[in-house]
């Protein structure tokens, strides 16, 4: 449990202009977060457009990127899926390729009842040794899992140990952190509330933002932990516009992708039905970036 601490970048998934993987670029953009010096990394997630990926895509993905990694960095594997059968897979895939963890979002089209999700992560949980993070995001998956709910899967499952606090309840995050101590472990998954998130018990970030500024979210987080709440918050409030903008904007993946471009990474397109930043969108984003990075290209 102890090497899944700190801020996670969850990665995009760089595209040519067929909207076909960069591969290339991929394996750039992975070697650019370790210079940075993060704490590890997570593919197939959200902002890895993985509902919009095949098996085979998703499948080699973890090969590439784990095999890129070399062990230097913790990987997380986004391996939801909508039945518990190909979660597993996925799951069973992402261990035997030497992932590090799985972060798994409850099945999100069927709306599945607290007993059928109960029974879904222990089943999932059973087929693998892999630490598993649970994830709560109600926004997308039209489910907010209850506290008891995810603490009694901490209790009950020896390797689900962590999980990934979306809904934007601080409350949530704080009786999740207190109560599931020992059991579980929380990491902010709402880019406006990461300081927030800490001071109530939260071990690490799942970052929208890290894409962008990988330096400033790992500074942010030893700060804090090292007890420099002043340096910490300086760092929050600089980054704030940045994550209000990825959080409130509905175009997450398309404005990580345009800012990994305007960084020299690996960017591209998003699958469609997702369309590209409009030109108003794109001059607030520079004018963001502006302000957080010392880019002068941009």
């Amino acid at each position: 449990m102890s090497k899944i601490r700190g801020a996670f970048p969850v990665l995009i998934t760089p595209m040519n202009e067929n909207q076909e993987i960069d591969w290339e670029g991929v394996k750039n953009n992975v070697n650019y977060f370790i210079e940075q010096g993060v704490a590890g990394i997570i593919i197939n997630g959200s902002t890895g457009e993985f509902v919009s990926l095949t098996k085979d895509e998703k499948f080699r993905m973890v090969e590439t990127v784990v095999k890129e990694v070399n062990g230097r960095i913790p990987v997380m594997v986004g391996t939801a899926s909508e039945t518990t059968k190909e979660t597993i897979e996925y799951t069973k895939q992402a261990e035997a390729n030497g992932a590090e963890a799985a972060l798994i979002i409850n099945p999100y089209y069927c709306k599945p009842k607290e007993e059928e999700i109960y029974f879904h992560f222990k089943e999932v949980a059973k087929e693998t040794n892999l630490p598993i993070m649970l994830y709560n995001n109600p926004g997308l998956s039209g489910i907010d899992m209850g506290t008891e709910l995810m603490l009694r899967l901490g209790r009950d499952c020896e390797n689900i140990t962590h999980v990934k606090e979306s809904s934007g309840d601080i409350q949530k995050a704080r009786d999740l952190a207190r109560e599931g101590k020992g059991d579980i472990e929380v990491f902010c998954g709402a880019e406006e509330l990461v300081m927030e998130s800490y001071f109530v018990g939260a071990t690490g970030w799942v970052s929208v933002a890290g894409n962008i500024v990988p330096k400033l979210v790992t500074d942010m987080f030893n700060h804090f932990q090292k007890g420099e709440i002043d340096k910490a918050w300086d760092i929050n409030d600089r980054i704030l516009p940045l994550c209000k903008f990825l959080e409130g904007s509905g175009k997450y993946v398309q404005i990580v992708k345009r800012a990994m471009e305007l960084n020299g990474q690996a960017g591209g397109p998003s699958r469609y039905p997702r369309l590209g930043l409009t030109p108003e969108e794109k001059e607030k984003l520079k004018a963001i970036m502006a302000n957080v990075t010392e880019i002068s290209h941009i």
